[in-house]
């Protein structure tokens, strides 16, 4: 009988067990595996997107600042990358179509040129900022995957309440994209119209 059954064979046995038994049953998970399960569990618990202050290739300024309330993907990427190749039409042709609803792509080089990436740019016909990741960004975000951020593409999807929804690894089609962005725009809708 492994942990689980073991644990759901008490509560079934124990119909009134209390809080402090349950917990006690729940010891060998250790706190931070049972706050990480309260946390895939509950729709109300959110954790706040990486934040962002820098510049863009054009001389924009990004910023967790003037983001909010908009919904946005930061996507790593590089010149060199094939499937960051293969993923970008789709963002340019997304970035088209949803940029009007308040939604943005912010492409990040990753450990790039910046003449390679504004070659880049302009070979792909960009219509979305992009800025090259330093160390300090590159860790920011890293911190919210296990391990650190090795590896692209990789889209960080940022709600409009500037909750991270999730963190896409690897190339992503349009479709894929697509449900990504329509769920961003969708979080913080229901704040927005509470306000209202």
């Amino acid at each position: 009988m492994n942990f689980f059954d073991e644990v759901n064979e008490k509560i079934l046995i124990n119909d009134d067990m209390n809080m402090h038994k349950l917990s006690t049953a729940f010891s060998g998970l250790g706190i931070s595996m049972l706050l990480l399960a309260v946390m895939m569990v509950s729709p109300q618990t959110s954790v706040s997107g990486p934040v962002i202050n820098a510049k863009a290739l054009d001389g924009t300024e990004i910023s967790s600042r003037n983001l909010a309330g908009k919904a946005y993907i930061v996507n790593f990427f590089a010149s060199w990358c094939p499937p960051c190749r293969q993923e970008v039409p789709d963002m340019v042709e997304l970035q088209e179509k949803y940029s009007k609803d308040g939604f943005t792509f912010i492409g990040v080089g990753f450990r790039d040129e910046e003449q390679s990436i504004s070659d880049f740019i302009w070979e792909y016909g960009i219509n979305y900022p992009v800025m090259i990741g330093d160390q300090a960004m590159i860790s920011t975000f890293g911190d919210y995957i296990p391990g650190g951020l090795q590896a692209i593409p990789v889209s960080f999807v940022i709600g409009r309440d500037g909750s991270l929804i999730t963190v896409a690894q690897g190339f992503q089609n349009r479709e894929a994209l697509e449900q990504l962005i329509l769920q961003a725009l969708e979080t913080g809708e229901e704040k927005e119209a509470a306000i209202q």
